[in-house]
């Protein structure tokens, strides 16, 4: 069967402002691109008039719950939210209950995703650096990379030991695995609960201050750099921790790292009412700190955005903001807000999401992009930037709400996704 998006502007690596175009896709594949398309007997037509078609979203860093906390999220739901926002490809994180710290755990979850997800052939998986998460043994390296974890984390929480990190180092670079770590000083960070400075103390909270990230990433580079493995940053917060990132990029040292969308658009003004949609780890920093991060984002220096993706129960979220734990879900709030927040007052283009949210993650994979080009696969997304969208209960898929755009409206929306050519959501 053949499909013609019509009057459609495709979003491209390369330009800020996306091109007219048209796209004809048969069966799996994209069988013609061009500024305009005749239709063809038994072709069905989608008017595309005023949307964006965008190159589908990947996401590197997404928290399951199954097993373990499936009341929080399990893979069909995650798949399901994944698919509302955009997204055909994503990580997951290894902090199940189990942890994935075993090649039988890495081929359970994968097998399971087969099972249970309508994008599986683009989920993956990440293996832990310690046994359970412990942070007291190496877990099981060589047989995670055997199944297919793409990289070793510790989903969040940093590896306290340095020399035990160090031998993790070493083992990963024998089978060519980055290593993704997330840049703490446990003892600097105590028992804060936001960012450390003028709203913490009004607030009465313990902060976590800046340098318990930066210290930590700074040592996490020169690990890498020692061992010669591939460092991935996540999540990184704050204006120094990007630029001890780009001076290792500068030394010739193989580190990357990640921006969430929060990141971008919160910072520690926001807890004004202790709402803990807005606990996050790390904290909402500085407004400073966020506006450096958006400059980063656009010249290059941070290499791919990532959601964080972490749902937490409505019970959860609703004690007291010390209590509550850190996390919110991310997979179908991150492009409306991005294009609401930075696209539509110019601060970026399009670009800088098909590179950054798009070919950034996969290439960091070293799988192929997605292309909206003639021969290649059809996994795409339709965005119509003048719609809006309201993140009520009964539109987002995830089980959990925990996100700081709960009941807001947005501009922007995900009217479409197309996955090797089925279209998986059709508003």
């Amino acid at each position: 069967m053949k499909r013609l998006y019509r009057n459609g502007r495709i979003a491209t690596d390369s330009s800020s402002e996306p091109l007219k175009c048209d796209v004809l896709i048969e069966d799996v594949r994209i069988i013609g691109v061009a500024e305009t398309i005749e239709s063809v007997d038994g072709c069905e037509v989608i008017d595309c008039s005023g949307s964006v078609i965008v190159p589908a979203l990947f996401d590197l860093n997404v928290h399951i719950r199954e097993l373990g906390r499936e009341d929080r999220e399990d893979i069909t739901s995650c798949s399901e939210a994944a698919i509302n926002g955009g997204f055909t490809g994503m990580v997951l994180q290894s902090d199940t209950n189990p942890a994935i710290d075993t090649g039988s755990a890495v081929q359970g979850v994968l097998d399971t995703c087969r099972d249970k997800s309508r994008i599986w052939q683009g989920v993956y998986t990440a293996g832990a650096i310690t046994k359970g998460g412990s942070g007291e043994e190496l877990a099981a390296i060589a047989a995670m990379k055997s199944k297919g974890a793409v990289f070793l984390s510790e989903a969040g929480d940093p590896v306290i030991n340095p020399q035990l990190l160090r031998r993790a180092m070493e083992y990963a670079r024998q089978f060519d695995l980055p290593v993704a770590t997330h840049g703490e000083v446990k003892e600097l960070s105590g028992k804060g609960s936001m960012h450390e400075g003028a709203y913490s103390y009004s607030l009465g909270l313990q902060g976590i201050p800046a340098i318990s990230e930066e210290i930590g990433i700074a040592r996490d580079v020169r690990l890498a750099e020692f061992c010669g493995v591939h460092l991935h940053v996540q999540q990184v917060s704050t204006r120094e921790g990007m630029s001890t990132v780009l001076r290792a990029k500068e030394r010739g040292i193989r580190v990357t790292c990640e921006v969430s969308p929060h990141h971008l658009i919160f910072n520690h003004s926001h807890i004004g009412n202790y709402d803990t949609h807005y606990k996050v780890n790390p904290p909402l920093r500085t407004e400073e700190d966020s506006v450096a991060l958006l400059e980063g984002l656009r010249n290059g220096w941070i290499d791919v955005v990532a959601c964080d993706h972490s749902p937490r129960t409505e019970f959860e979220k609703n004690q007291d903001f010390a209590s509550a734990p850190f996390g919110v879900t991310g997979l179908e709030t991150a492009l409306p807000s991005l294009h609401h927040h930075f696209i539509k007052p110019g601060h970026f283009g399009w670009d800088v999401i098909v590179n950054r949210y798009s070919t950034g993650p996969r290439k960091f994979l070293s799988i192929p992009p997605v292309t909206i080009k003639e021969g290649h696969l059809a996994e795409f997304v339709v965005f119509n930037p003048n719609a809006t969208v309201r993140f009520a209960r009964e539109y987002l898929r995830s089980k959990s709400i925990n996100t700081p755009f709960l009941n807001q409206t947005l501009s922007g929306q995900v009217e479409r996704v197309i996955f090797r050519g089925a279209e998986l959501l059709v508003r």
